[in-house]
Formats: structure tokens, sequence, C-alpha cells
């Protein structure tokens, strides 16, 4: 049965031109998709989108970027890796790799963290549960799982395989992103990433159900340089109110934050739709032009170190 979904504004796609959708979950993937990569960047290209970021909770994508790379050279690609078990967890040779391959972003871990394994259970009422958390029981119930990856000692402390993979993430300049870690776990990780040299830091949806981050640990999150990442999904999806949302862009600033859709799921709206949607949402909400387009645009670009060329509304690019 087709499901309608909302259709964003002309201003809206305006607005987002020439900005990069960092966290999209497309075709191949081992659980079903809307969309395949390169389909999904031929839409890009059509809608004046810059490009997007490859995110798979399971596997390296690198490889794949570069594939899209060359069949849609005007859109641009990006591969990335999360570090959950099916990679090893924390493991530096598999960000080493990745690195070499020309992945942008590293997750670290969302299914398999500490945090997310005791935390399935908060999702509020109506939210739609994530599709990777029936992958997660199908493993289980094979007795295939990975054991908890726990990024912090005893002591709130992070552990040494993390420092390692901090060291091969700022030597390769590449994206941290924060995964599914808890608030004391994703402050202990930025602190010492950015000590470590880490220059781009993403703090991983934090109005998740399993972040949930207060506006005081956003605004010391964007004190160390991290950028607050506001997802479409997380609203859409009923796991967080459209207020809240909005209300913690205002109280950390539109400056500190990052848009991207984190869409891919069958049953949401198309990917390509994702940044004019959630760009519709914030307009009707109070926020200006000039603010809408930080988020989605300005950020999205300084992020994966794409500034210059920073395309201009009626642009094709």
């Amino acid at each position: 049965m087709s499901v309608d979904h909302p259709t964003p504004t002309d201003h809206a796609r305006e607005l987002v031109i020439g900005g990069y959708d960092t966290h999209v979950h497309v075709a191949p993937d081992v659980m079903e998709r809307r969309i395949d990569d390169v389909t999904l960047a031929r839409r890009f290209a059509e809608v004046g989108l810059a490009g997007f970021v490859l995110k798979s909770h399971y596997v390296p994508t690198a490889e794949r970027a570069e594939v899209v790379r060359g069949v849609v050279p005007g859109v641009e690609a990006f591969g990335a890796l999360t570090l959950n078990g099916s990679v090893g967890g924390l493991n530096p040779v598999a960000v080493e790799i990745a690195g070499r391959q020309g992945a942008r972003v590293v997750w670290l871990p969302t299914v398999d963290c500490a945090n997310e394994r005791a935390g399935l259970s908060s999702m509020p009422p109506g939210a739609t549960r994530p599709m990777w958390a029936a992958l997660q029981d199908e493993l289980a119930e094979q007795g295939i799982v990975a054991p908890p990856i726990e990024v912090v000692d005893e002591a709130g402390k992070v552990v040494p395989a993390l420092h390692e993979v901090f060291a091969v993430i700022a030597k390769h300049d590449m994206v941290l992103a924060t995964g599914h870690l808890s608030g004391p776990e994703i402050v202990a990780a930025v602190d010492a990433a950015a000590g470590a040299g880490v220059r781009r830091i993403i703090v991983t949806h934090p109005e998740f159900t399993s972040q949930q981050l207060d506006v005081d640990t956003q605004r010391h999150l964007a004190g160390r340089g991290a950028l607050l990442e506001r997802c479409f999904t997380t609203a859409y999806t009923g796991k967080v109110s459209w207020e809240l949302l909005f209300e913690h862009i205002r109280e950390v600033g539109p400056e500190h934050s990052l848009l991207s859709s984190d869409l891919g799921q069958p049953f949401n709206p198309p990917v390509e739709d994702g940044l004019a949607l959630l760009a519709d949402r914030l307009l009707g909400a109070g926020f200006s032009d000039d603010e809408v387009r930080t988020m989605a645009v300005t950020n999205t670009r300084r992020v994966l170190g794409r500034q210059r060329d920073n395309a201009c509304p009626g642009s094709t690019r």
C-alpha cells in the first residue's frame, strides 16, 4: 500500500541547495532500504544537493562511495565506518583501512554500544522502532551477539583502544560522529578526541531516545567545537517532539547545529526530500532563512571540508 508523504516547498528546496546530507541509510544494506545509493545520487543532482554520507551500522562504505562518485560524478558520495562488533568494535586497524580508502566519517558504536543495549526499552509510546533493532533481535535469537562495546572505564575515562582510534581519525582528518553513546560517554569521548587533535566532530542525534542530551551538555560539546546533529527522522518518527528539537536548536544556537535526514527506511519519506522537509519545519517554527541555510549548507559543507565553492540559492550545486 502506498504511503502519502509530505512534499517540501520550493522555498525550502532552494534554501538547502548545495548542502550535504551527512547521515543516510540506503541500499545495498543488510536490511530493506527505500533506495539504492546510485539512484539517490541521481536524485540529489536533480534537486541541487551536493552529496551524502553513506552510513551502515554493520559494514564499511568507502568502496561503495567511490563507485557512486564514478557513476554520478556531479554528486559527492562519502564513505564511512561504524565501530560496531561486525568490524571489530574499537578497531584502529579498521579505521586506518577506511581512512586509506577515503572514508570521511567514523561513527562510534551504535547498535553494539553498552548504552544502546541498555536503552532499547526507552522508546516513547507511538514511536517507530529502528529497523536495526529487529535485526539485532534476530541475531540474538541465533546466539550471534557481539559483547557490548565499552568506551569508558569504571572511572569514566576513555579506554585505551578509543585513544588509538582517535589518533587514526586525527591523522586522516576524518569526521568523528559520536554514535549511540550515553551523555557522559559522549562528553568523555568528545573531550578526549578534541585533545587528540580530531578537528571535525558531530554529536549524533542528541535528541534520540538513547542520547537525550540536555541543553547544558549540548552547550559544553558545542564549546569543544562539535556540531549538534538535528535529524529529521528523530522527530518525524515520534522519538522526540518537534517542539523540543526546536527548543534545543534555539538554546544551543543554529551556528552549532547541523541538519541531516537519517532517512532511507522504506516507510519514511524520500531521502532526497529530508533536508528540505526539515527546513520547512524549521521555517514554520520561526527560524530564518539564514539560520536554516547555516545548518543545512554552511555547516554540512564545513564539517566535510567542502567550504570552497559554497553554492548559493538558485545555483545548480
